[in-house]
């Protein structure tokens, strides 16, 4: 894998993408969005006592033992934004601990792909070896790229219309619509923002001009 030119440094937010291999499809079903949330979930602490497999073999009580312990354990990441696209994901983070990006992106998809290649009986990677980051430097670029997170699956006709992307549940933005962030910090999204009313007219008031120039895309990632 060749080496980052921009360190990722504790306490920055970064911008974070991945796509599959050729941008093959990654998500293909509900099951397997709903694996990557509990991976994500499982993930973003500081060493989990097991994998996530053997966790989910567990009965209820273990498990909920376990979610206790993960708890009382260090971040490696503050999840801010994600979004899941059929063959691609993002998330708005930021590191809390050292090399915690890079642990958690390596122990995510590492558990995602071989979930994945058991169910589809295939071998090898599944995303690309590097994932790209860009630094969060203002407090402008850090709402238009929680807008752009949130408004990717629109903008990749994922979802027909902004109604049903408000019940796009492979993202955090139902999350901020109900102003109930189960894994996430949405509150510091938010806070810019007089309340999620004004939030939610801020990702709609540029949608359709996200759809029609998708070539934003790239200033997202340079």
């Amino acid at each position: 894998m060749p080496g980052r030119t921009i360190p990722l440094v504790t306490g920055e937010i970064y911008h974070i993408f991945n796509r599959g291999i050729n941008k093959q499809p990654t998500f293909t079903n509900k099951k397997e969005y709903k694996r990557a949330l509990n991976t994500i979930q499982f993930y973003r602490y500081v060493k989990p006592p097991m994998s996530l497999s053997k966790f989910l073999k567990l009965e209820d009580k273990k498990q909920n033992d376990i979610i206790d312990v993960l708890k009382q354990r260090k971040k490696l990441v503050e999840i801010y934004c994600f979004c899941f696209m059929p063959n691609h994901f993002h998330f708005l983070v930021r590191q809390r601990e050292d090399k915690g990006i890079s642990i958690f992106l390596s122990n995510l998809q590492n558990s995602y792909t071989k979930f994945f290649n058991t169910k589809h009986n295939r071998d090898g990677s599944l995303f690309s070896d590097q994932f790209k980051a860009v630094r969060i430097e203002t407090d402008e670029q850090l709402t238009h790229v929680s807008r752009y997170i949130h408004l990717n699956p629109y903008t990749g006709y994922v979802v027909k219309s902004l109604e049903e992307l408000e019940n796009y549940y492979w993202s955090s933005f139902p999350e901020y619509l109900k102003a109930s962030g189960q894994f996430i910090d949405i509150y510091f999204v938010l806070s810019f923002f007089k309340n999620q009313k004004e939030y939610k007219q801020f990702i709609y008031d540029q949608a359709d001009y996200q759809r029609e120039l998708k070539e934003i895309e790239h200033l997202m990632f340079e």
